[in-house]
């Protein structure tokens, strides 16, 4: 009888393990790869309570995330959130994702200018390959004494602002300076002569515009200083680094350049090789809900695609966020589109000889 029973139960065993009804956590867990601020505790514990799926965080960036999945052949992770220039060059070469099935997100809840913008960056073979997520721009903080000289990048090189400009020798500086000098450097992507032509122009600039910087900022916390210090009174910058400022004193504000924020977009992509793309699927509908949505800016400072999230905001980043973006400067956002290999390298040397020019 115990024998029977004790292979009764073995099979049974079999079966369900068979069916993957174990219990393990894999058809109950995400494994979300994603940035600092992305996914707050409270945000994380809302979901775990509604759906009963746990959430796994590893924090990450752009490049460690192109090389975990790399490794892995797009395994490891249910759901990711590169940013959208970073997508179809890596799946192009490496395979690590799979398209989205737009029918299983809310696009509703989604700004369309957002969902267009994410869609013409992640386009491949007539595949989509992002939804947006969080997004932001770099453009310009400047103190209230120099707002009025300082409205395009190339102002930064303006006398009147002699030694207390900042920007980063980035490559965000080049595009930059090349859409205020009234190129477009984006357009010339695929043409490496053109690219090359507008490179030089912009080198050329930048080498004449060293006189005028007081340094060349490297991390996110120096240049606050330096700006609560006065010591830099207009910089090239983030926005929501602008936003914090302005939060501290009136005076500081992000300014959209009249030539054109840079847009960025961190996207919610789907691992080729994920388990449980249903919960990757909830979890990007969830987030996206306008009152959650903003719980993740609130965190990040960064704004979200969700639709009417800024009403739920903070007052002071939401009112900073109004009067850096009208709707104007909204559609004038440049938006970045996937770096074709070996414009980086390209753009690398310029800045080197930028760095190294007297």
């Amino acid at each position: 009888m115990k024998t029977r029973q004790g292979r009764g139960l073995l099979a049974v065993g079999i079966l369900v393990a068979s069916l993957g009804l174990t219990g393990a956590a894999g058809a109950q867990e995400l494994r979300l790869i994603t940035w600092g601020g992305y996914a707050p505790d409270e945000v994380v514990a809302q979901f775990e309570e509604e759906t009963g799926i746990d959430v796994k965080i590893t924090l990450s960036n752009n490049e460690d995330m192109i090389s975990k999945l790399r490794a892995t052949g797009g395994a490891g992770f249910d759901l990711a959130q590169p940013s959208q220039d970073r997508i179809v060059g890596v799946q192009r070469q490496f395979n690590i994702y799979k398209p989205i099935d737009f029918s299983r997100v809310n696009t509703d809840q989604l700004l369309p200018s957002m969902v267009k913008a994410t869609q013409d960056s992640t386009e491949l073979d007539g595949d989509y390959y992002g939804v947006p997520s969080v997004w932001g721009t770099s453009g310009l903080i400047v103190h209230d004494s120099v707002a009025d000289v300082v409205t395009d990048y190339t102002d930064l090189c303006d006398p009147a602002v002699a030694g207390e400009v900042s920007y980063r020798l980035k490559r965000p500086t080049l595009i930059g300076f090349a859409f205020a000098m009234g190129m477009d450097p984006f357009a010339a992507y695929d043409e490496r002569e053109e690219y090359e032509s507008i490179m030089a122009k912009v080198q050329e600039k930048l080498i004449d515009c060293k006189s005028n910087v007081k340094t060349y900022w490297t991390g996110g916390d120096q240049l606050l200083a330096l700006l609560r210090t006065g010591e830099v009174t207009a910089a090239m910058a983030w926005d929501a680094g602008g936003w914090k400022l302005n939060a501290e004193n009136p005076d500081i504000r992000f300014v959209a350049p009249e030539s054109g924020a840079l847009g960025w977009i961190d996207t919610f992509a789907i691992p080729r090789r994920s388990e449980n793309e249903e919960a990757a699927y909830k979890w990007i509908n969830f987030v996206m809900q306008p009152e959650i949505a903003a719980r993740i800016t609130n965190t990040s400072g960064n704004f979200t695609a969700s639709k009417g999230a800024d009403e739920f905001v903070r007052a002071d980043l939401r009112d900073a966020y109004r009067v850096s973006f009208d709707e104007a400067a909204l559609n004038n956002i440049k938006w970045y589109p996937p770096v074709p290999p070996g414009l980086e390298t390209m753009e690398g040397q310029v800045l080197d000889r930028v760095q190294a020019a007297n």
